[in-house]
């Protein structure tokens, strides 16, 4: 099975990325020098939330005196419920360096907006980074959206381990059903996992 490869994504929903999209967008993230939106980015990757819980994150949601945390917990906006999210060292050396520059304390929001002071970056200014990042790699931005960076772990994850539960669990979804449609799980699917079995 080819794990570099995440699920297609049916019914017009926007497509995860691949890694080889995940470090190339990086690599010119940091080569233009554009510390925010790194961090932003790796972020969304390892929080897997929806936008509107992403650009409502506070400094004191991912530090803890004074240095990136490895595990951070919200509550989601859609549905009340908590969720849990590893922050990687990849993550953590762009939080720091974010914050190293952006300043501030626990309670700020942790990517504020340029345009009204004391608020937070919009859904749709994330929206509008989230497509010039697809850009600088060179594919389509139309194919992918927020959910593109909220699917690409669970997507990956669900073609290594087949494990539904665990991708319910870190996307925050009450019923596994809706986890089943999130990653556009199919019959085919479930044959592919279970045909790479060996017994």
């Amino acid at each position: 099975m080819n794990h570099e490869t995440p699920l297609p994504i049916r019914g017009g929903a926007k497509l995860p990325l691949r890694p080889m999209h995940v470090w190339g967008i990086r690599v010119r993230l940091q080569v233009q020098g554009r510390v925010r939106d790194l961090a932003l980015f790796d972020i969304a990757l390892d929080s897997k939330l929806r936008g509107c819980d992403i650009v409502t994150l506070r400094i004191g949601d991912v530090f803890a005196a004074g240095a990136p945390r490895k595990r951070g917990m919200v509550v989601q906006q859609k549905t009340g419920r908590p969720v849990h999210f590893e922050i990687t060292e990849q993550t953590r050396r762009s939080l720091a360096a974010w914050l190293e520059r952006r300043g501030g304390s626990v309670g700020d929001w942790l990517f504020p907006s340029r345009m009204q002071p004391g608020g937070h970056i919009s859904t749709r200014q994330y929206f509008r980074l989230l497509k010039q990042w697809i850009r600088l790699i060179g594919l389509e931005a139309s194919g992918y959206g927020t959910h593109s960076l909220r699917r690409t772990k669970v997507s990956l994850l669900y073609r290594k381990t087949g494990n539904l539960r665990a991708c319910q669990l870190l996307l925050g979804h009450t019923k596994l059903e809706s986890t089943v449609r999130y990653l556009g799980v199919e019959v085919d699917d479930a044959l592919q996992l279970s045909e790479a079995l060996e017994l």
